[in-house]
């Protein structure tokens, strides 16, 4: 086999948007048919409440992309265990080109990145979940792979996580983490950098409260402690800063986005969006045109009925960990996973359990903990 490594992205650099500072937030109705969308890093998963017929309906038919993720991966995958659960990739697409490149900074070279990943697995009966968040920079046995020109990569050691994405696209990345975990992904679901910021922006921004100073000249982030409504930019900047608080390490970046999905979960819940058949038909037509899925989830029927069963599905009723590592002796910049309690977590999840606290127990995390929370 042959060692692969590929360095760390360029921190995104979008400039500063929306508005921060103390302010007063408007009472906002609740909806039990609220349009429910958990981006990136929340990355993804839609749920649509309705859509118009006729022309309205094959314009969102039409903004969805799709990857055939089993025609590329054959039947050489994991057991598919029918036991009600559903295991979900989700990734968030770092592409240096067209509307990304002015968003995320660095060389338009044709390549692709996938800066956040997690594994999303949602319980029999569809009213809890557990996310892990895959950090980027671990070194991982990434399995041969075919990319989308068809030409065939071979297996490498000590290949950094997001160099899957990198070499053979969305195929590869899948088939990665299911080497890793043992466990087939029953779907995959990818965000990029502009659909993230136009989906934050047609929501109206995202109230948060930060417990610290975020300042990160790379993303062009500085928040002072208090209370804010982020607008696109800057919460795409929150969600990609390393070194704007913390150790700088991928793993304090984790923390911030799993806290600002959690946020971002409980104000859509209070979004009136059926209030306004326009706000509902813009978030629709953004969400659709932003996501790439695999070919069972490309249509809006389809999509609408898978996103249907997760609306249960509250922050409160939703685990978020990292996937267990320890940093490597050899280079600080990188981790490696933590065999033993990576196996609990995987093993946990293919069975249908709760992840059992001591596989997180001991194990490298970042210094972001309790950072950004919802207001």
């Amino acid at each position: 086999m042959s060692a692969e490594s590929t360095e760390p992205g360029t921190p995104g650099k979008p400039a500063t948007t929306g508005t921060t500072g103390p302010r007063h937030r408007a009472a906002r109705p609740k909806r039990g048919k609220a349009v429910l969308v958990t981006v990136w890093t929340a990355a993804g998963i839609l749920v649509l409440g309705g859509t118009s017929a006729g022309y309205l309906y094959f314009k969102l038919n039409g903004n969805i992309k799709s990857v055939d993720i089993n025609q590329s991966l054959g039947t050489d995958r994991p057991l598919d265990v029918d036991n009600g659960s559903q295991d979900i990739l989700v990734l968030g697409s770092d592409t240096r080109s067209g509307s990304n490149k002015k968003l995320g900074g660095g060389v338009d070279d044709g390549s692709a990145r996938s800066d956040t990943a997690m594994v999303v697995h949602v319980y029999e009966g569809h009213k809890r979940a557990s996310v892990v968040s895959i950090p980027r920079d671990t070194l991982v046995e990434r399995p041969e792979c075919t990319d989308p020109d068809g030409k065939t990569h071979p297996a490498a050691t000590a290949a950094m996580f997001n160099s899957a994405y990198t070499t053979g696209g969305a195929a590869c990345a899948v088939k990665t983490v299911e080497s890793m975990t043992g466990i087939r992904m029953d779907h995959y679901i990818e965000v990029d950098f502009a659909g993230f910021e136009k989906l934050i922006n047609v929501l109206g921004g995202v109230d948060i409260t930060t417990t610290k100073d975020i300042k990160d000249p790379d993303s062009h982030l500085d928040l002072k402690a208090g209370e804010h409504t982020l607008g696109g930019k800057q919460a795409l900047g929150l969600v990609r800063t390393r070194h704007g608080v913390g150790d700088g390490s991928d793993l304090g970046r984790i923390q911030l986005q799993q806290a600002f999905i959690k946020a971002l979960l409980e104000q859509v819940k209070e979004v009136g969006l059926f209030s306004s058949p326009k706000k509902l038909y813009d978030l629709a037509d953004t969400a659709t045109d932003a996501v790439t899925t695999d070919s069972d989830l490309d249509s809006v029927k389809d999509l609408a009925s898978f996103a249907n069963g997760l609306k249960g599905i509250s922050s409160k009723n939703m685990t978020m960990i990292t996937m267990p590592v320890q940093y490597d002796p050899a280079d600080p910049n990188r981790v490696l996973v933590d065999e033993k309690k990576s196996t609990q977590v995987w093993a946990a999840l293919k069975a249908d359990r709760t992840i059992p606290k001591s596989a997180t127990k001991g194990t490298a995390t970042g210094t972001a903990e309790g950072v950004v929370a919802s207001s």
